[in-house]
């Protein structure tokens, strides 16, 4: 059965960093893409950023240039390295590797 296991998250002041991380088991992990969302309250979900097998990346506008994601192949896990952050960025971010969802952890930015 494939698990996804975030972590990373927590409370940052504005303009700090953070760097997510997501654990996958009982997959393959070198074939799949990727991917990590993040919903706030009252907001529909949306797409953060994407890695595919390839190493291709894709990013939200919204974080363009502060988030970066990578994987690290030999240890089955994808990481969200988030710098700059905002306000805005406050949310549960999940990792997602179809078909399947993690838990989540909880970003929150605030002085």
């Amino acid at each position: 059965q494939v698990q996804l296991v975030e972590s990373g998250g927590g409370l940052v002041q504005p303009g700090g960093s953070l760097r997510l991380s997501c654990v996958v088991s009982g997959s393959t992990f070198t074939i799949y893409a990727t991917s990590w969302y993040r919903q706030a309250p009252g907001k529909q979900r949306e797409l953060v950023a994407s890695i595919t097998s390839g190493g291709s990346t894709n990013y939200a506008s919204s974080v363009k240039g502060r988030f970066t994601i990578s994987r690290d192949n030999t240890k089955n896990t994808v990481y969200l390295q988030m710098n700059s952050l905002k306000p805005e960025d406050t949310a549960l971010y999940t990792c997602y590797r179809y078909p399947n969802w993690g838990q989540g952890t909880q970003v929150t930015v605030s002085s």
